[in-house]
């Protein structure tokens, strides 16, 4: 294990390995319920637009922060704009580490669910009796916290690891399996009896259901699912040559994230129009409707075990890019060794989470702050107040304090025009603050 900063072997694996940390739980639980709480088509069209769009622009830019600070985040906005800049770096770290401590508590329900599944066990008939399964889960504290230290572990395990040994090889691995389970899952999925009503609530353009609540929704997934605005981008970015065509590989990043979430929902809203179930089931779609679904298929414990398998490799991918944004920073400002600053990372993150995990036991009737449980309150403000304030300060530091810098730094590699140039400017900062501050000001209300 080596404590000097290194770089990506080949921009597949900076590709895969940026797809990875993007695409994540999102992909696979979170754009599921989302297109099913929000008319399907009418939620995924503009998501897509948004995507290739303003989410694109800000992906560059945050990555190209990250080129030419090469370091974490707080070292790239003092190398870049000014020690003054320095706080919202510190945001960026603080918000990492929070996303991790509630993220890890799916991330053990994940592991407890494709444990059972590997088992033989964890499929019910009806949704009743597997609300019994995940209460069983939630309540009970040692359970929890301890599939949650594992998956922590496990994070861990490949962060400490320098980067070209870590991270990349297990995105290498990772993401071609993902891909080939998720396909075989969405197979056995769409050949159902009833599937293509599932099918036209994904595709079929419906005018009549659109509604400003659904493109608020595509306007945040958007921003979530391209993991924009706390630095872990930017951090990737650091290790990236200046050979590679950045925004080549962006628009990789981009398509493959994108492409993650329109094949999550295959993998799930075919089966559940299938069964008759609820598509707007919200959060517990993956983890309190699916297992109903497989427990009515031949060889459903398979095909759970596949599904639940996705689930975990989409997870891991995303929590190592979370951790290694911590990790750099410790790493980086205050030169601690790789494997010490992963092991304090993952102590710290476990003792934060496990307040997140109990949220949903002992805990479920503590709210310190606007009656939220500890999950919704770290939920709450990265989601809502600072990933959404990280977007603007990118905007800002990239689009206006420092252009004509930066834009010699993207061009790098590709034959962007001026003219390219002018409209990627104008995007970054008219149409992405814009974004941005409706979504953040949405949230607040």
């Amino acid at each position: 294990m080596s404590d000097t900063r290194s770089t990506w072997t080949s921009r597949l694996g900076f590709i895969l390995a940026s797809a990875g940390a993007a695409i994540g739980l999102g992909a696979i639980w979170k754009f599921p319920y989302l297109a099913g709480s929000n008319g399907g088509s009418v939620f995924m069209f503009p998501y897509v637009l948004l995507s290739f769009t303003l989410g694109l622009v800000l992906l560059i830019a945050e990555v190209a922060l990250g080129r030419t600070g090469k370091g974490c985040i707080v070292t790239a906005y003092r190398a870049i704009a000014g020690k003054n800049w320095t706080v919202w770096g510190y945001l960026g770290v603080l918000t990492g580490f929070l996303v991790l401590c509630f993220y890890s508590t799916i991330g053990g329900w994940t592991l407890s669910y494709l444990l059972d599944s590997a088992m033989g066990r964890g499929l019910a008939t009806n949704e009743a009796e597997l609300g019994a399964i995940f209460n069983g889960l939630v309540a009970n504290p040692a359970k929890a916290l301890g599939f949650q230290a594992l998956f922590l572990f496990l994070t861990g395990w490949v962060v400490a690891y320098e980067i070209s040994r870590g991270i990349e090889k297990l995105s290498k691995v990772l993401m071609p399996l993902l891909l080939v389970l998720v396909v075989v899952v969405i197979v056995r999925g769409v050949t159902l009896p009833g599937a293509e009503a599932g099918l036209a609530y994904l595709f079929s353009w419906n005018p009549e259901a659109f509604s400003f609540e659904s493109l608020l929704s595509a306007m945040g997934f958007t921003f979530f699912s391209l993991c924009i605005g706390c630095g872990c981008m930017l951090t990737y970015g650091s290790y990236l040559s200046r050979e590679t065509n950045l925004i080549n590989g962006c628009a990789w990043i981009t398509f493959l994230t994108t492409a993650a979430s329109i094949l999550g929902g295959l993998m799930i809203m075919p089966a559940v129009f299938a069964f008759h179930l609820n598509p707007s089931a919200g959060p517990g779609l993956t983890f309190m409707t699916m297992p109903v679904v497989f427990a009515q298929l031949p060889f459903g414990q398979l095909f759970a075990f596949a599904f639940y398998a996705c689930l975990m490799m989409a997870a891991i991918t995303s929590s190592v890019s979370l951790m290694e944004l911590v990790v750099a920073f410790l790493v980086d400002e205050y030169k601690v060794k790789r494997v010490t600053a992963t092991i304090v990372s993952g102590l710290a993150m476990f003792a934060a989470g496990s307040l997140c995990t109990l949220s949903f036991g002992p805990l479920a009737d503590v709210k310190p702050l606007f009656n939220r449980t500890f999950f919704d309150l770290y939920d709450y403000f990265t989601s809502n107040l600072s990933l959404p304030i990280g977007g603007l300060v990118i905007c800002a530091v990239v689009g206006v304090k420092r252009w004509e810098m930066m834009k010699e730094e993207i061009r790098l590699g590709s034959n962007a025009s001026d003219a390219a140039m002018s409209l990627f400017r104008g995007i970054l900062t008219i149409g992405c603050p814009i974004l941005i501050v409706v979504v953040l000001v949405s949230g607040l209300l």
